[in-house]
């Protein structure tokens, strides 16, 4: 079976924890997927076809290729949800 998917949300998620450990900021669910969410839509899709499971072989030869873009990203929206935290907020969709 066959799959789409933005191979970008792969990259954040797996750089995250590492660019996260050297801010102080929450890193509760909320805070966490609004963190990604900002940084996602600071970067460009990569969208591939891909068999499941073979994604997270290419993970490791794609996230050198984008790693200043994803760091900046992440590190940029890391300030934002800690200036602006939403995880006291009711969700929009609650």
């Amino acid at each position: 079976m066959h799959q789409m998917k933005n191979y970008m949300e792969e990259i954040v998620l797996s750089a995250m924890d590492d660019i996260l450990k050297d801010i102080n900021v929450c890193t509760c669910e909320r805070c966490r997927y609004d963190i990604a969410a900002k940084a996602l839509n600071d970067l460009p899709p990569q969208y591939i076809v891909t068999k499941k499971g073979e994604i997270y072989s290419k993970i490791n030869n794609l996230k050198a290729q984008f790693e200043v873009d994803v760091i900046s990203a992440i590190t940029k929206a890391a300030i934002l949800v800690k200036r602006n935290p939403n995880h006291n907020t009711k969700d929009i969709f609650d």
